[in-house]
């Protein structure tokens, strides 16, 4: 399976479940991938931020790949950002081995001007392989490194292996025009550029040029019918949908205890068997889940799929 050149739909962020005792959970990730291919994903990540990779052992992570490739037939791409080339190399080789369309990578918080930052991408390119398919992760507000769009620009240009852009940028609409700008007047090739940021501002990102959403928001099939809406022009139907789910999207998009959001949603519609989170990490409090069941009783009443039963009796 490769990445294809022409990228678009939504490449969905799996979480890593996990048992309450902390080991990873092959039934739930079993279920969860035969959930999204339902749900009309043209891409999985596997092992990003919020798929806890820093918490991962190489041996579970390689696990993972195998068990999720070998399960979908789209394209699986795997986070391979470390803090030293190494790892990453060694990971990618099991992930491409596995299976894998491509690898994420993310920029390390050092780098501060626009020289180095093409030249960190320069580097891992070479370090993981030319011929490796990686994709750009440009999420500032975690990772507080500032990619102009010309910086973007020079990274594609200068490696033909870049293969699409994770725009995580915010603000970032305009970014998004820019770089689209450039496509069209030739200065630039054509970069599959989806989104994330838990797609806050997904309605729009595609009237701008987006091609999907590669994020990880516990509706990703709300996600889905967001961009086929949005790309078939029905620009109402897109933006009612996606108002709808607006207020669960934002208050999942909180850092810190976003993640044990989108868990326990996930939990509760019955894709995972447990909202645990591996340490270093801590469950909802009890006032959050009370206001995470307020917000989906209030989404059932326009969006049918937000109907979960009973919270004390997760549907597994």
């Amino acid at each position: 399976m490769t990445l294809p050149a022409d990228a678009h739909g939504v490449y969905v962020i799996a979480p890593t479940p996990f048992h309450p005792d902390g080991r990873v959970d092959d039934a739930s990730i079993d279920r969860m991938t035969d959930f999204f291919v339902a749900a009309g994903v043209t891409g999985v990540t596997v092992l990003g931020q919020l798929g806890e990779a820093p918490k991962m052992t190489h041996e579970e992570s390689v696990a993972i790949v195998r068990r999720v490739t070998a399960r979908v037939r789209v394209p699986v791409v795997v986070g391979v950002s470390a803090p030293g080339f190494a790892a990453m190399r060694a990971l990618t080789q099991d992930a491409m081995a596995a299976g894998a369309a491509a690898v994420m990578i993310a920029p390390p918080s050092t780098l501060r001007t626009d020289d180095t930052i093409a030249g960190y991408y320069r580097q891992a390119s070479e370090a993981i392989g030319a011929d490796v398919p990686f994709v750009i992760q440009d999420y500032p507000l975690t990772f507080s490194v500032q990619m102009a769009p010309a910086v973007i620009r020079r990274i594609v240009q200068e490696n033909p292996a870049c293969a699409m852009l994770k725009h995580e940028d915010w603000p970032g609409l305009d970014k998004i025009s820019q770089l689209r700008a450039w496509e069209s007047d030739g200065s630039m090739r054509h970069l599959p550029i989806l989104t994330g940021n838990n797609a806050l501002f997904l309605d729009f990102e595609m009237e701008r040029g987006a091609d999907g959403a590669n994020t990880g928001y516990c509706f990703p099939d709300m996600l889905v019918d967001v961009v086929r809406l949005s790309r078939d022009g029905r620009r109402d139907d897109a933006h009612d949908l996606f108002d709808a789910h607006l207020p669960l999207i934002r208050y999942e998009q909180q850092p810190g205890p976003g993640l044990a959001v989108r868990k326990y949603v996930l939990m509760r519609r019955g894709i995972i068997a447990s909202d645990t989170l591996r340490r270093p990490g801590a469950a909802l409090a009890p006032v959050a889940r009370a206001e995470v069941d307020y917000l989906l009783e209030r989404l059932a009443r326009t969006d049918p799929r937000a109907r979960v039963g009973d919270p004390a009796r997760p549907a597994v």
